[in-house]
């Protein structure tokens, strides 16, 4: 099958959804195929498009989202009865990967080619998934809402714990979860490969709290996902939800979005995934809560990333979308050996589709000298834990859109400081140890 035909079928697909959506939630299934099945998820469901003609980027230089992402346009982030919204998560004193990241615009190697047009993400990043390299960025490090892409963090949580060949049985809970769907059915059984597969081809809401209730539960399992994205150094993440529906605090940035990604591509299971672009999913018995209910039989279910139809040397990638996250990104592809991916956020399907933008990206990224770099993203064992983050305010003189180069030791700034911050330390606890043997003295006499 080309290209253009998995393309056509995506948007026939599309379609049907758009038709089986203005009819309401009562609508009749396809006679072989659940309904929940043939919905793609809502990343590839053109919501209102707030972007209107002409056409221009969200300008981030005054960095509106230092501490918080955007206020929320609904009642998804409203704490529940007897409960407060959490604190803004601490931003770090020095910026994570180096200090050019520290910027809210623009940020772009001396001497590159200009951006390309067309791009509509409020932040994003272009980044090499081997060496780490951040090739260039807008507004890397300010905080936004994930929608599906947290799926990622979920997935890393999920392959560290659980076994892939076990099989559970879907319960009504799971196969009733809001939002986008693979089509659990309350009685079917699903191996835990199976489930992934559901989590990140179809973006299934069902499938994730299917491997939440494994991990612990939901609320066990966001704690496990926040603990993670510490461990990777990602200092901008707070999820609130194991599926990327919006809940009170959640926050992330497509600094922290890339080293997720990044991470995942190191497991050999979860890179397959995302770059299987067709399966059979498991049907279900008929469900006895429902009148006039039938047996659901297996049936096919396609990957929603058209990046991966589309680009050549595509790797995959995940999408997310909330009416409060906007259209969220994640995508990478391999050409020549030569790995990159972009994450972008607070984008929309104006002028072009978020994975048009983040091709557009990635030809781009190709085309620099692989040299380039404005920063890194840190490897796991040189990231901060966080524990002794301080909270630092927006600081007017970071203005973006500045052409700033980075040096080859920027991800070791960290780790100086805390030598530093030692060596100080040291020689503060010695005078103090000399100033009490020489007051006993004094005493004494």
């Amino acid at each position: 099958m080309t290209a253009l035909d998995k393309t056509a079928r995506r948007r026939l697909l599309l379609t049907a959804t758009a038709a089986t959506l203005a009819f309401g939630a009562g609508a009749a299934p396809a006679a072989a195929l659940p309904v929940a099945a043939q919905q793609p998820s809502a990343a590839d469901v053109d919501p209102s498009p707030t972007t209107t003609p002409p056409f221009s980027t969200p300008s981030t230089d005054s960095c509106p989202h230092r501490q918080s992402p955007p206020p929320a346009i609904d009642l998804s982030e409203v704490p529940r009865p007897g409960g407060s919204a959490p604190a803004p998560v601490p931003v770090p004193d020095d910026p994570v990967g180096g200090d050019a990241l520290g910027n809210c615009g623009i940020v772009t190697a001396p001497g590159t080619p200009p951006l390309p047009a067309d791009l509509s993400a409020t932040g994003w990043i272009l980044s090499d998934l081997d060496t780490g390299q951040v090739l260039a960025a807008k507004d890397p490090h300010g905080r936004y809402r994930p929608a599906s892409t947290i799926k990622i963090l979920l997935s890393l949580v999920a392959l560290d714990e659980l076994d892939l060949d076990k099989t559970v049985v879907a319960d009504a809970t799971a196969a009733a979860t809001e939002g986008s769907s693979v089509g659990l059915g309350a009685g079917g059984t699903y191996t835990n490969h199976q489930l992934m597969q559901g989590l990140v081809m179809r973006s299934g809401n069902d499938a994730a709290h299917a491997l939440a209730a494994q991990l612990g539960g939901d609320e066990a399992t966001v704690a496990k996902m926040n603990a993670k994205a510490q461990s990777l150094g990602a200092l901008d993440t707070r999820t609130a939800s194991v599926s990327g529906l919006d809940g009170p605090g959640m926050s992330t940035s497509p600094y922290d979005l890339a080293l997720f990604f990044r991470a995942a591509m190191q497991n050999p299971t979860f890179a397959q995934l995302i770059s299987t672009d067709e399966v059979m999913f498991p049907g279900h018995p008929a469900d006895p809560t429902v009148p006039d209910s039938k047996p659901v039989e297996p049936y096919p279910i396609y990957n929603d990333n058209l990046l991966l139809a589309n680009y050549a040397g595509a790797l995959g990638g995940k999408t997310g979308y909330t009416d409060d996250a906007r259209q969220t990104f994640v995508g990478g592809a391999d050409r020549d050996g030569r790995r990159l991916a972009v994450t972008l956020m607070a984008a929309d399907v104006l002028p072009i589709r978020p994975w048009e933008q983040a091709a557009r990206l990635l030809d781009y990224g190709y085309a620099l000298d692989p040299d380039t770099s404005v920063g890194a993203l840190v490897d796991p064992m040189s990231a901060t834990d966080g524990s002794a983050v301080a909270v630092a305010g927006p600081d007017s003189s970071d203005a973006g859109g500045m052409d700033l180069a980075s040096g080859s030791d920027l991800p070791n700034k960290d780790v100086a400081g805390r030598v530093a911050v030692g060596i100080v330390g040291s020689g503060v606890i010695i005078g103090l140890l000399g100033w009490a043997r020489a007051l006993t003295r004094r005493r004494r006499r």
